[in-house]
């Protein structure tokens, strides 16, 4: 199979089930079909994978696709915990539909919505086109929007409003970026070309260094909404607290990742322009800012999606941190904190969605003593737990050592920051999470049988990061990181 064959099946499968689910997505073998087309969509991202990994970085479809180390391993993240998620998803939409929180007809937008979501994050993955990339992101806004609004109650409606507008008003921005960022172009490159990443970066230090300067701090702001970097983030919580969990675990396991990857395209060729590294040095502010707000915003909640929520915004930010520090082994930290976190969070939103569903209620004070009814989901819930908190051997601990260790040799004054941060994030989860899995419970069994293996699939594949780094997975981090350093 041609690489122009996989790359259509990695975006054909996603969208031609949404156009069916649209059609039969409230009938009771749906979820089966969206688990299907889900695992679909990941073997070709898989096949798409050996053959960048055979061929290396590749132009498909008349320079309309780019296929490289940095986007391609983003893109098997991105279709599997697509999968997963649609695995987790099957028995907990059920138990919303027994319960009344869901009709027929939203289970049909759901599956839908589902599915076109996963297709608008893998084409702003794969396109060559920045110009496609903007269209990309705002249709996995709009697809969103739907997703959290779908229990149609006054606070998932409120939030999803939140969300429509904020990052409506973001990814505004990041079109007015996208059009400097082609005015910028214009001497050097003529029509479409204008808007070709690849071909910008081939003239990137000849482009007008005033305008791409102006033009990243626009795409900064626009991108950084979706990332969640503070002072932009306030959607954020309330759409994780309010949609359907499997929706935030897409969210901060999958979109956050396609927001910065956007971020870090731009990021490569505002730094040709430049040469003063002033991109490195704004991605360093909103991510010591946002790891600083989301951590002290920690000890604020008392819902535990919100909770997990503000957690996702501090790595957010520490990646964020991580990619402005730059050079190849910073930049190879973020990438792996990306990917360890994607894993490891969506893990916790799946413990965290049953665990609610179980006390019938998100609050932390309604859910004590999981481990008493339901041991899997508790030890699920404290592995999870101790992962994110950075505890060894899990893969974030190794990551999160890498950044502390590079920012200790290029910015010193930011170590001790970032430790105390780390600390009072750990307090301030570990406390709260300890309590509803430990003691007495007056929570009641599922009327469905939860899906569990998916949190132990990624929690393994968190652990086994921590512990190995498989050679093919550690080239693509080593040529993604050269890349956005700019070696």
């Amino acid at each position: 199979m041609t690489d122009a064959c996989a790359l259509l099946l990695v975006l054909g499968v996603p969208l031609a089930a949404g156009g069916c689910l649209a059609l039969a997505g409230h009938r009771r073998r749906a979820p089966e079909f969206n688990i299907a087309c889900s695992f679909l969509t990941l073997c070709a991202a898989l096949l798409l994978a050996a053959q960048t990994a055979r061929h290396g970085p590749t132009l498909l479809l008349g320079q309309l696709f780019f296929i490289d180390p940095l986007n391609v391993f983003l893109v098997c993240l991105t279709a599997f915990v697509g999968w997963t998620t649609a695995l987790f998803s099957r028995p907990y939409m059920r138990i919303e539909l027994d319960r009344g929180r869901m009709t027929l007809a939203r289970m049909r937008l759901y599956h839908s919505m589902y599915q076109l979501f996963l297709f608008a994050m893998l084409l702003a993955l794969l396109t060559n086109n920045l110009g496609i990339l903007w269209v990309a992101m705002e249709a996995a806004t709009l697809a969103t929007v739907l997703l959290v609004s779908v229990y149609r109650s006054p606070a998932s409606l409120e939030a999803a409003w939140k969300y429509f507008i904020l990052c409506g008003v973001g990814i505004a921005q990041a079109l007015f970026g996208t059009i400097l960022l082609y005015l910028a172009a214009g001497k050097q490159l003529a029509g479409a070309d204008a808007l070709l990443w690849t071909s910008l970066d081939a003239v990137k230090s000849h482009l007008d260094p005033t305008i791409v300067a102006l033009a990243f701090v626009f795409l900064l702001v626009g991108y950084g909404t979706k990332v969640g970097l503070v002072p932009l983030h306030s959607w954020l919580p309330d759409a994780h607290a309010e949609g359907p969990t499997p929706i935030s675990a897409v969210l901060s396991g999958l979109l956050l990742n396609v927001a910065l990857y956007a971020v870090l395209r731009c990021k490569v060729l505002a730094d040709g322009a430049l040469g003063n590294g002033l991109p490195g040095r704004l991605l360093i502010g909103f991510g010591l800012l946002s790891v600083v707000v989301a951590t002290l915003s920690l000890f604020r909640q008392k819902d535990i999606k919100r909770l997990f929520s503000y957690s996702s915004i501090e790595h957010m930010g520490l990646i964020t941190f991580a990619f402005g520090l730059g050079g190849p082994a910073a930049t190879f930290a973020g990438l792996l904190h990306m990917t360890v976190h994607s894993l490891v969070k969506s893990a916790i939103f799946f413990t965290v969605g049953h665990a609610a569903q179980k006390a019938g209620s998100q609050a932390i004070a309604h859910i004590r003593g999981l481990l008493r009814i339901s041991p899997t989901v508790g030890w699920g819930m404290v592995l999870g737990t101790l992962a994110i908190l950075g505890l060894p051997p899990f893969g974030v601990f190794a990551s999160e050592f890498l950044i502390l260790t590079t920012t200790m040799n290029t910015l010193p004054w930011a170590t001790p920051l970032l430790l105390c941060t780390l600390a009072v994030a750990f307090a301030a989860i570990f406390l709260p999470v300890q309590a509803m899995v430990f003691g007495d419970t007056t929570l009641k069994p599922l009327e469905h049988r939860p899906a569990l293996l998916p949190v132990f699939i990624h929690l393994g594949l968190g652990l086994v990061l921590g512990l190995y780094i498989p050679p093919q997975l550690a080239a693509w981090y080593t040529q993604a990181a050269a890349m956005v350093a700019g070696n």
